[in-house]
C-alpha cells in the first residue's frame, strides 16, 4: 500500500467516524433513556403490587379480627349498632382492597387470597344471620368462631405468598 491509499483509508474512516458519530451518540442516548424507563417501569409496577399487599393484607387480618370480636360479642349478647357499623366499614374496606389487588396481582396470589374470601364472606354471612336471628340449624357463635379458624392459615399462607412476590426471604 502507498502512503497515499493509506491516507485516504485514513481521511475515508475520518469522514466517516465525524459523519456516524453524532448518529450513534443519539442510538446510546436512545437505549439509555428506554432502559432508564423500563427500570422505573418494574420499579412503579413492584410498589403497587406493595402497596397493594399491605393494603390487602391488612383489611384482610381487620376483617378477620372484628369478625372474631363479633362473634365473641353475639355469643355473650352483647352485639350492638356500633359493632355493626364499625364490621361493615372493614367489610366495605376490604372488600375494596380486595377489587383492587385483583387488578394487578399474579394470579397464584389471587388464589390465596380467594381461599381466605371464601372462608371470611362466609363467616359475615353467618354474622348477619346470627345478628337478625335467622341461623341456620346447627348455626352458632361458637360454630361460627371454630369455622373462623380455618381462615388464619390461609391469612399466613396468602402474607407469605405477597412475601415471595416481593422477594423477601427469611
Amino acid at each position: 500500500m502507498t502512503a497515499a491509499v493509506t491516507a485516504m483509508i485514513t481521511a475515508v474512516v475520518g469522514v466517516l467516524g465525524t459523519l456516524f458519530a453524532p448518529v450513534l451518540g443519539q442510538r446510546l442516548s436512545a437505549r439509555q433513556r428506554d432502559e432508564e424507563t423500563r427500570t422505573e417501569e418494574r420499579r412503579r409496577r413492584f410498589e403497587e403490587r406493595r402497596d397493594a399487599y399491605t393494603a390487602m393484607n391488612r383489611a384482610s387480618r381487620q376483617f378477620h379480627t372484628l369478625l372474631k370480636d363479633a362473634l365473641h360479642r353475639l355469643r355473650d349478647g352483647v352485639y350492638g349498632d356500633a359493632e355493626r357499623d364499625q364490621l361493615e366499614e372493614t367489610r366495605r374496606d376490604y372488600r375494596d382492597r380486595y377489587a383492587q389487588a385483583q387488578m394487578i396481582v399474579p394470579e397464584r396470589i389471587l388464589e390465596a387470597s380467594r381461599s381466605v374470601n371464601e372462608v371470611l364472606a362466609g363467616i359475615d354471612a353467618a354474622v348477619k344471620r346470627l345478628d337478625r336471628g335467622v341461623a341456620r340449624e346447627g348455626e352458632s357463635a361458637q360454630a361460627a368462631l371454630r369455622e373462623l379458624k380455618e381462615a388464619e392459615p390461609r391469612l399466613s399462607a396468602m402474607r407469605r405468598l405477597m412475601r415471595e412476590d416481593l422477594g423477601v426471604v427469611d
